[in-house]
């Protein structure tokens, strides 16, 4: 074939990809907007409102979706935030610390160079991350807000949670009780069925991918090995290693103390490698005769032994050693007896890791597993609300005291960086791998600038939550005796932080509405019409001088997420 017939099959199947992307997307869309519709319709009925109500609420998010149109059809880079810290180093990408501009809003950005994606077949994977990330959109699962890309680099803008990892909380303790281990490895059943209920399997469920928001609760991340979406696994990784059984499969004395001690040594540096470690990976996954969901809720058993015992069953000196005990599970699952459990986790775990046809979760998901004895005692439906066993101490929106330090890091945004050195750089493909990458999520795109470009109305908003967060602040610390923590003198108040969501709510609510009472009295509506409105607005505004009292105890005592606009 001339390289010219190869360059045309090429164009012709970037436009096919480009064609599909474009109408799959377009697809997403409406039906996204249409359930936002419905769930609006369901919030105002719920609500009890009246038809003027109803209309006025209506008017509002007609006028939202056509800003989010518009918006999304502005083009993000990496000039629109300022990098702070790096916060986290794989094998492909790291992970940064950062503000949106504009916003002032906190964000974990996820940097992928699209050469070593290419180089080392990973289109599938990113593609997969990006995928499920925009898709999912529940408590249970970490949030993207954007995605985009340059020449240089992929990027995904998420939530940041600063509460830092399972792997860091496992390594700073060695072993959990039994309630911590309850607590966690419910919450992470949970998050395993949230993900099967989008109909993905994650296949890489580890305590490194098991993120801690400020209260010490679970979220899912890492979707790079979601089902469906990549054509291999990490099964050609192992085909070739020796069958041959281990010679340490026979207990040996003190052979736990000897393998936590390795395991320990060892863990951090899996962490950042390109390979891995199978200690988690269910036996069917290498095999080729494929697996279901199931494959999730054996790693859950082996991260709840983990949690008790102080190390995986089957960890190794290597990854070889390891993947031999894990095909043979059989004679390889033990549970050391200088380190007691209950009968009831033992015979958990032993329920997760087990044949597929017989394994908890694999036929009626996460309702046969809270049926097991050592989960009766669960509040599945507001554990969420429960505050965790182990308390995570957080200074600020933006502390990062829960993560490894990076010392030697450039904070400047590499694609920033260079981009700006070389403006003639070509792109490291031209054959559509990353056509249709960008994301903009609804929610992020309709919040209130707090920088420039504001009316007086959204002015005096700000005003009106900073005088409240100044009150309640001022209130907290009185019952708590300490001064609220401070990061770049208390001026940016991220996304994602609950106390202040609700208070940010009313107020908004408030102002819209005033807002629109004071529009019907200048375009000189009848009178009954203009009377009522302007008695909404001071019922609204007297409303809003006694929100601080009637706020304060739903807010809780967190100070330290009451930051100034």
């Amino acid at each position: 074939m001339t390289s010219a017939s190869q360059y045309v099959r090429d164009k012709a199947n970037r436009t096919r990809l480009s064609i599909e992307s474009y109408y799959a997307q377009a697809v997403v869309h409406l039906a996204e907007r249409e359930q936002r519709a419905e769930k609006l319709e369901k919030q105002m009925a719920e609500e009890g409102l009246n038809e003027l109500e109803k209309e006025e609420r209506r008017k509002i998010h007609a006028a939202k979706e056509n800003d989010f149109l518009r918006q999304r059809r502005t083009k993000l880079s990496a000039n629109d935030f300022q990098s702070l810290k790096v916060i986290g180093r794989g094998a492909f990408g790291e992970v940064r610390l950062v503000q949106k501009i504009d916003t002032g809003h906190i964000y974990a950005m996820k940097i992928l160079r699209k050469s070593e994606m290419l180089e080392k077949e990973q289109m599938a994977h990113v593609r997969a991350e990006r995928d499920i990330l925009s898709e999912a959109d529940c408590e249970w699962v970490v949030k993207m807000y954007y995605s985009f890309q340059d020449k240089i680099n992929l990027y995904l803008v998420m939530e940041f949670l600063p509460g830092g990892d399972m792997m860091t909380l496992l390594i700073k303790y060695d072993q959990l009780t039994e309630e911590q281990t309850l607590f966690y490895i419910s919450e992470t059943a949970m998050a395993i069925q949230a993900i099967h209920n989008l109909n993905f399997i994650h296949r890489d469920i580890k305590p490194d991918n098991l993120l801690l928001d400020a209260k010490g609760h679970i979220k899912l991340s890492d979707f790079g090995l979601c089902t469906g979406l990549k054509k291999i696994h990490r099964t050609e990784l192992y085909r070739n290693w020796p069958s041959q059984l281990p010679t340490d499969f026979v207990s040996k004395p003190f052979e736990s103390k000897r393998r936590a001690e390795t395991w320990r040594k060892n863990r951090r540096a899996y962490a950042y490698s390109t390979v891995g470690t199978p200690d988690y990976i269910a036996p069917e996954v290498f095999q080729p005769n494929g697996y279901t969901k199931s494959c999730d809720w054996w790693s859950l058993g082996v991260i709840m032994y983990e949690m008790l015992i102080g190390y995986p069953p089957f960890c190794s000196e290597t990854p070889q050693e390891t993947y031999r005990k894990v095909m043979n599970w059989q004679q390889t699952l033990a549970f050391p007896p200088e380190i007691p459990i209950s009968t009831e986790a033992k015979n958990t775990i032993k329920g997760f890791c087990c044949e597929v046809d017989k394994r908890l979760g694999n036929h009626s998901g996460i309702e046969s597993i809270k049926q097991c004895p050592f989960f009766k005692r669960v509040d599945w439906q507001n554990i969420r609300l429960l505050p965790a066993p182990i308390r995570i101490e957080v200074k600020g929106i933006a502390d990062t005291s829960n993560f490894d330090h990076f010392g030697d890091s450039d904070l400047a945004l590499p694609g920033v960086k260079e981009v700006a050195s070389d403006n003639s750089t070509p792109s490291v493909t031209d054959k559509g791998e990353f056509v249709h990458y960008t994301f903009q999520r609804f929610q992020c795109l309709t919040q209130q600038k707090r920088f420039g470009g504001v009316s007086q109305q959204q002015t005096a908003n700000a005003q009106q939550l900073h005088n409240l967060r100044t009150e309640l602040n001022s209130e907290t610390q009185k019952e708590r005796g300490t001064n609220p923590k401070e990061f770049f003198g208390g001026n940016h108040f991220g996304p994602s932080y609950g106390p202040g969501t609700e208070v940010e709510k009313w107020l908004a609510r408030s102002a819209r509405l005033g807002e629109h009472a004071k529009t019907e009295q200048v375009v000189g509506r009848d009178g009954g019409r203009r009377k009522q409105s302007d008695e909404r607005h001071r019922r609204l505004t007297a409303g809003a001088r006694r929100a601080p009292a009637n706020q304060s105890t739903a807010c809780g005592s967190r100070a330290d997420f009451f930051r100034s606009p």
